[in-house]
């Protein structure tokens, strides 16, 4: 389980096509303080550490990454260069200060704007239909690994919804939200209480 707040930015520094993906990605921490088997979320997505390296404030560990997970995350995610937003998994006693998460992504949305809002920034997604029930305001949802607060929500003709979210200065510069652009992808993992209430709610109709 994760929080949705990150720790640090990684970068993809390698990848190797091995059937699976096999990614080393460089980040800030310490290669002491991550186990081998250790879980981390990389931009909302769980992975397997399976090597690490490097030194004290400059390592880096290695996952692999299937062809499911590729097909179900954002467009892009997983090539040389690419930022990363990274959480290690939680540990009993940590402080939970976003919402529980478990790092399994359940679509894809799609940036459509960002505009100015006080010193920070609203951002407008369009989620698909299969997500849209799960989606509601001043609920939380996780964007690229980040927890975050919904706006508002306008639900669409074609079942798809507009979603909006704010983040302030601290998230853009300690996240990669702040680099998003219009048109861009991101990972959405749904709030874990709104999908056990969906499907008690199908259950009961």
């Amino acid at each position: 389980m994760f929080t949705g707040i990150i720790t640090a930015i990684g970068t993809v520094a390698r990848v190797e096509d091995r059937g699976n993906l096999h990614l080393r990605i460089a980040c800030p921490w310490d290669p002491a303080g991550i186990a081998i088997g250790a879980s981390i979320a990389c931009s909302g997505v769980c992975l397997t550490v399976v090597e690490t390296g490097g030194t004290a404030g400059d390592m880096w560990f290695a996952v692999d990454v299937s062809g499911e997970t590729v097909s179900r995350t954002a467009t892009g995610q997983w090539v040389e260069g690419r930022r990363l937003n990274l959480e290690p998994a939680l540990r009993l006693g940590d402080e939970l200060g976003g919402h529980l998460v478990t790092g399994h992504v359940d679509g894809v949305a799609a940036l459509k704007g960002i505009c100015p809002d006080g010193d920070s920034h609203r951002l407008d997604f369009t989620a698909p239909a299969a997500l849209a029930p799960y989606l509601a305001a001043k609920g939380s949802v996780t964007i690229d690994g980040v927890s975050l607060t919904v706006n508002e929500v306008a639900d669409q003709p074609d079942g798809a919804c507009d979603f909006a979210v704010n983040i302030i200065p601290h998230t853009a510069e300690v996240t990669t939200l702040g680099a998003l652009k219009a048109g861009d992808t991101v990972n959405i993992e749904i709030d874990v209480l709104a999908r056990y209430l969906q499907r008690m709610q199908q259950l009961r109709g």
